[in-house]
């Protein structure tokens, strides 16, 4: 599968003194969404930074549609877009607990040793995994 979901409850820290989430704290988010996505599907990111691969963000796209604010659950939807020789995209959207489209991002990652920090294809069980998804 291709999607993922995940839930969080914004935390009061998150928000501002009108209870409303900063802009800056959706990008975690999706890191949860991301990371939940890999591990749904098998793949520790801890375990492949143990094995030498980093999977850092080279580009983001965001889009703020509707405020969340303080206490909301959050739903992280996680879809696998595509993946080319070292990156790998994916598309994200948040919706609050009325189902009301909050944030919609796209993310562009790129594989990375962490002893070069250069580019390097993804892992024989990465691709084997990319295989599979319909």
């Amino acid at each position: 599968m291709k999607d993922h979901q995940v839930q969080v409850r914004v935390r009061y820290s998150e928000t501002d003194q009108m209870g409303v989430v900063y802009h800056g704290n959706y990008i975690p988010y999706f890191e949860i969404g991301r990371v939940e996505w890999l591990r749904n599907k098998g793949v520790s990111y801890k375990v492949m930074e143990e094995n030498g691969i980093a999977l850092p963000i080279v580009s983001m796209n965001i889009n703020y549609k509707k405020s969340a604010r303080y206490d909301d659950l959050l739903t992280v939807h996680t879809r696998f877009k595509s993946q080319t020789s070292v990156k790998i995209d994916f598309d994200c959207a948040i919706y609050n607990e009325a189902q009301e489209l909050l944030t919609t991002a796209e993310f562009v990652l790129v594989f990375v040793s962490l002893k070069t920090g250069r580019p390097v294809a993804p892992p024989d069980y990465i691709l084997d995994l990319l295989k599979t998804i319909d």
